[in-house]
């Protein structure tokens, strides 16, 4: 980050560099894209430096959160949750409900919700993950699917 920093012309702190890089999910694109974002916020509404709470008022702005979701991250994350009550959804379904291709959400998006935890792909289709409900601020659903009586009850 500091090289990068340099060679765009601008100034950051180590905590500064350590926020945006913490959200860039691990990919030095990202965290470029990223750090020229938070640059031209610095240059309108903090004097052209980039510290930790100058970063993190820029990812927020942008809705880039602490873990590195973006606003269609959480879409998908939303859509498996909350209109697919935690799946199985399929990919054709679940991309459509976020108005995404099918290959964009499968190539972009999941990728990095497995990696962190939030969602499993299953032969029946995507579910969301207890860490993807906690992430949302939502209450995992029991696993009590109806009341029909037990059999031997």
């Amino acid at each position: 980050m500091t090289r990068a920093a340099k060679i765009l012309g601008v100034s950051i702190d180590d905590d500064g560099s350590r926020e945006i890089a913490g959200r860039s999910r691990g990919t030095p694109r990202i965290a470029n894209r990223l750090l020229r974002r938070v640059r031209d916020f610095a240059e309108v509404r903090a004097d052209g430096v980039i510290n930790r709470t100058v970063a993190r008022e820029a990812l927020a702005l942008f809705g880039v959160d602490d873990r590195g979701l973006d606003k269609l991250d959480r879409a998908v994350l939303r859509a498996i949750c909350e209109q697919f009550g935690g799946g199985p959804v399929g990919l054709s379904t679940l991309a459509i409900s976020v108005g995404e291709q099918p290959e964009t959400v499968e190539d972009v998006y999941e990728p990095f919700l497995i990696q962190l935890g939030f969602i499993a792909r299953t032969p029946r289709g995507r579910v969301a993950m207890p860490a993807a409900w906690a992430h949302l601020g939502l209450d995992v659903p029991s696993l009590d699917r109806g009341t029909a009586p037990n059999l031997f009850e």
